[in-house]
C-alpha cells in the first residue's frame, strides 16, 4: 500500500467516524432532522461545509501543489439541468431513507445491516444513470 492510499484510508476512516459520532449514520436521527424536529445535524453539516470551503478555496492559495501529488485545477462544472435533476433525486432518496452514500457506509460500521438494501438501491441507481443517461 503506498502513502497516498494510506492517507486516503485514514481520511475515509475519519470521515466515517465523524458521521457516526455526529449521529448521521442513524436514519432516525436524519429523518428527525429532515422533519425539522432536531437541528443537531446542522452543526455537523456546517463544520463539513466550512472544512470543504477552506480546502477548496483557501488552501490552494498557500500551497503550491497537493501533498499527495498532482495539481490544483479550477472547477469547471456548471449548474445545469442534469445537476438539478440529480440533486432532486438525491434529496428524495435521502428524505425517504434517511441515508446518503457516506452515512450509509458509516451505518454499516455501527452494525446497521438493513441499510444494505439502501446501498444496493444506490448502486442500482448509479448504474442506471451511467447506463442510460451517461
Amino acid at each position: 500500500m503506498n502513502n497516498r492510499n494510506i492517507v486516503l484510508f485514514i481520511g475515509g476512516l475519519t470521515f466515517g467516524f465523524g458521521l457516526a459520532w455526529g449521529g448521521m449514520s442513524k436514519p432516525e436521527v436524519v429523518l428527525s432532522f429532515l422533519q425539522l424536529k432536531d437541528y443537531g445535524l446542522v452543526l455537523l453539516m456546517g463544520a463539513a461545509t466550512v472544512t470543504t470551503f477552506v480546502a477548496i478555496n483557501i488552501v490552494p492559495r498557500f500551497v503550491k501543489e497537493p501533498l499527495l501529488g498532482g495539481e490544483f485545477k479550477p472547477r469547471t462544472r456548471t449548474l445545469n439541468r442534469n445537476t438539478i435533476i440529480g440533486a432532486i433525486i438525491f434529496g428524495l432518496g435521502w428524505g425517504l431513507s434517511g441515508q446518503c452514500p457516506g452515512s450509509a457506509l458509516a451505518s454499516l460500521g455501527i452494525g446497521n445491516l438493513p441499510v444494505l438494501i439502501g446501498i444496493a438501491a444506490m448502486f442500482a441507481g448509479s448504474y442506471a444513470m451511467g447506463r442510460f443517461f451517461g
